[in-house]
């Protein structure tokens, strides 16, 4: 290599002094492809270490913007990005190119559901949950196990936190575990319990770890447990769960059926967590044309857009509207209402 050529390694010689890693180990991260399903506490954290760490190319899923109360827990976002009015992919994909311009970031700004999750992962070799919902978890699983892809689970509420990996046919997934979602209103949300900033970081952490472990090849140091972490009661719990494989009747990773990623389970309208607000995932076939929205809902009051979102709001509610048709209608967490709403003002 000529002396006036910078050898890519030396950004993370600290990393690969560390015995366990090594330049092997790097290499290995430098090659690698992760897709980040939701940019928020978990997602920002995670995406941070992985891009400083070295992963080659990174995926980030996101279907959410920026608001001020992010900002106590989401470490990529400022003042700035609310003022911007940018999705979190977006915002998070100019920040992490920052940070480290050798590592491809593709912000993808979507919801995620059974009619993308396919392409959203299928060229990954590692998953990582960001997200703030069962749903979406149980998708990410019925994903993985059909394409024998890695995963790694990680939530957060109030000072609490769980991970475990999971690597199908050689640990239980995530629904031999808790094979139904929770229904709507029985666990708590970060509306109801809050969430502290330092505990996503440590869950975040923990993830990412994993991740380093599994994409530079030191499977026989992942974790086989599911942990679980309360930082103000100072509590750390490991609960085994490896013989679970193979001895309950999985509707996913023993019977194959893959009813979340099939549609037959999941709504495709949700409530927000924390948010006092609805979204509404619907798909077209052609982009919105923002600048005629624009001026047809310009009597309702102030309109303003660019080329990610539309934002507006009447009637005690604020529309948040994406290229793809999907809107978070705020001010509302009636399902039905908020349907009405967006037929209203969007369109059906």
């Amino acid at each position: 290599m000529p002396s006036d050529v910078a050898d890519p390694l030396d950004r993370y010689s600290r990393q690969v002094r560390f015995p366990a890693l090594g330049e092997s180990g790097q290499r290995k991260l430098m090659e690698s492809r992760v897709t980040i399903c939701g940019c928020g506490a978990l997602g920002t954290v995670l995406a941070n270490h992985l891009v400083r760490a070295g992963v080659g190319q990174i995926r980030i899923v996101d279907r959410d913007f920026i608001e001020t109360h992010n900002l106590q827990r989401q470490i990529l976002f400022d003042e700035q990005d609310v003022a911007d009015n940018l999705p979190k992919a977006e915002a998070a994909a100019r920040k992490l190119r920052q940070i480290n311009s050798a590592v491809t970031i593709e912000p993808v700004v979507t919801d995620i559901d059974h009619t993308n999750i396919l392409d959203l992962v299928g060229d990954a070799d590692l998953i990582l949950d960001g997200t703030d919902n069962f749903e979406t978890r149980y998708l990410i699983n019925d994903a993985a196990v059909k394409l024998n892809k890695p995963w790694i689970f990680g939530g957060v509420i109030g000072s609490e936190g769980q991970t475990m990996t999971i690597i199908p046919g050689k640990t239980p997934c995530i629904r031999c575990l808790i094979e139904t979602s929770p229904p709507p209103g029985m666990t708590p949300t970060c509306e109801t319990a809050g969430v502290l900033g330092p505990a996503v970081a440590v869950i975040a952490s923990f993830e990412a770890v994993e991740a380093i472990k599994l994409l530079s090849g030191a499977h026989d140091a992942l974790n086989t447990e599911l942990i679980m972490v309360d930082l103000w009661e100072w509590s750390f719990r490991r609960l085994k769960v490896a013989g679970l494989l193979g001895k309950v009747d999985c509707p996913c990773c023993s019977q194959r059926k893959f009813e979340w990623l099939d549609g037959a389970l999941g709504s495709h309208t949700t409530t927000l967590c924390g948010r006092n607000a609805v979204q509404i995932a619907t798909r077209r076939s052609e982009p919105l044309n923002f600048a005629e929205m624009a001026t047809r809902l310009a009597p309702l009051g102030e309109i303003r857009h660019n080329n990610f979102m539309l934002r507006f709001a009447t009637e005690g509610h604020e529309f948040t509207v994406f290229p793809d048709g999907r809107a978070i209608i705020k001010g509302t967490n009636d399902i039905a209402k908020a349907r009405t709403l967006y037929a209203q003002f969007v369109g059906s």
